[in-house]
């Protein structure tokens, strides 16, 4: 029999809150929340390092960033570790990826210049069928919105991004419906990241929430965090921008469901449904003022707590109470594939647990290497994410933060000093440091990594984690 098809949708910045079957009442999400009631909902996904480079190094490997390297935003990684797509190429998959792929550049910023967007065969850690990315870029109109094949002319988008790239993502599932070999396709859509403007998004969308009131939630704090980095603290400036921010973001989540209910009809209709898994999830969330904050790079839950639905043959719909990190996508999709998971993956099959035959209580151990795109020290944490609570601490000066997610969602209530909490937050810290441990992590400075890891914003090609 032929093995199952893979297709894997994952947005850039959609937070779990913000998606209609989550219980968002302003969200205009349909499509998501129909395929969520035929799907897995993984209702304790997360985001172990919630930055958009090193999620998609996690999620091509299976490793922590303290094993891939890909520490901050806009470097470049090494080709040492055996990947997602080099285990489907060797087992008679085709692969396929669209969209923003962010782990080779080399340089900050200079996002527009092909030098620093194309991706060459060599850099695309296996994905060698067909590959329409560029590195990173958030304008989603030409003349800046564009994407390269196999050279570096850019190729501009006849439209809104995210509607040309899934145009271009259902024309390869009508190709390799065609063909007798299983296929995988990875896509990878820039949206609901900023910037949010009303230009940036179609009109027909803003117009959908242009009377919407998005006031501050209620741990918006109206001063900064002393704990984030420059990405994360917000002028004042922009805290006057953030109900706005807030409605182009809807408006943005509101297309990006459009487009997912386009893939998800045309798997459908070109028979795809009876032999595929389908995966709708995004790379890490947002915060918009709470905690002090905006963007990601952070242990709150708007910035790990990810949507993640996975539908197939072999999935029974319903919730999945299981703690769920990147690392642990990998091996448990190979599984369902009855695919092998190579050497070195640090994260672990879940098949079991989401079949129902096993339970766990290990947590998300959950990390930040350094500030998003710059190199510098005084920003690094570790995390330990449980169905019940997450532990937290940071270390410049050891501050530790504890939190009961079920009795808090928002929180806003740090037990760590509660000494009725006292035997949970140590508890909680030894599994962490264990976890830790286990896969050689040495909570170390950012600094270590770019003096000793990384050369000229390229992670050294001989190191192997």
């Amino acid at each position: 029999m032929k093995k199952p098809n893979l297709i894997y949708v994952f947005a850039d910045q959609l937070r779990y809150s913000s998606v209609g079957y989550n219980g968002d009442k302003k969200a205009v999400t349909p499509n998501i929340d129909a395929f969520s009631k035929e799907s897995v909902i993984m209702d304790n996904a997360v985001s172990g390092h919630p930055v958009c480079a090193p999620y998609r190094a996690s999620l091509f490997t299976g490793k922590y960033t303290t094993s891939t390297g890909m520490v901050i935003n806009e470097i470049r990684i090494n080709q040492n570790h055996r990947t997602f797509a080099n285990v489907l190429s060797e087992n008679g998959y085709e692969t396929c990826y669209i969209g923003k792929w962010h782990m080779w550049a080399n340089k900050l910023g200079d996002h527009f210049n092909p030098d620093n967007s194309y991706i060459p065969e060599c850099g695309r850690l296996g994905f060698n069928d067909f590959f329409a990315g560029y590195n990173f870029h958030h304008e989603y109109y030409s003349p800046k919105a564009y994407y390269h094949l196999d050279s570096k002319e850019k190729i501009y988008y006849d439209g809104y991004e995210p509607d040309c790239q899934t145009d271009m993502a259902i024309e390869r599932l009508k190709a390799m419906a065609s063909s007798d070999k299983p296929f995988a396709l990875f896509l990878s859509i820039g949206t609901p990241h900023d910037p949010w403007v009303k230009e940036n998004v179609p009109e027909k969308y803003y117009e959908m929430f242009r009377n919407v009131d998005f006031p501050n939630p209620d741990n918006y704090l109206p001063f900064n965090d002393p704990y984030a980095d420059d990405w994360a603290k917000l002028s004042s400036e922009e805290r006057s921008c953030l109900e706005e921010w807030r409605r182009v973001y809807y408006a943005m989540t509101a297309n990006l469901d459009y487009n997912f209910g386009r893939i998800v009809s045309a798997v459908k209709e070109l028979g795809l449904d009876e032999n595929s898994i389908l995966v709708f999830t995004s790379d890490h969330g947002e915060l918009f003022g709470a905690h002090g904050r905006r963007a990601k790079n952070i242990f709150y839950d708007e910035a790990v707590r990810v949507p993640f639905l996975i539908r197939g043959k072999e999935f029974t719909p319903g919730i999945c109470s299981a703690d769920f990190n990147t690392v642990d996508i990998m091996p448990t999709l190979l599984s369902y594939m009855g695919l092998p998971v190579p050497e070195g993956v640090q994260g672990t099959d879940k098949r079991d647990e989401i079949d129902g035959t096993a339970e766990r209580d290990d947590g998300s151990l959950m990390m930040c290497t350094g500030p998003t795109a710059v190199f510098g020290d005084g920003n690094e944490w570790r995390a330990i994410r449980t169905k019940k609570y997450t532990y937290a601490v940071y270390k410049k000066d050891g501050k530790e933060l504890l939190f009961d997610n079920e009795r808090d969602k928002l929180q806003k209530n740090d037990l760590s000093s509660d000494p009725e909490y006292a035997d949970i937050k140590s508890e909680l810290k030894e599994k962490m440091f264990r976890k830790m441990k286990e896969i050689g992590d040495q909570f170390r400075s950012n600094s270590y990594y770019r003096d000793n890891w990384i050369t000229d914003r390229c992670i050294n090609e001989t190191l192997v984690p």
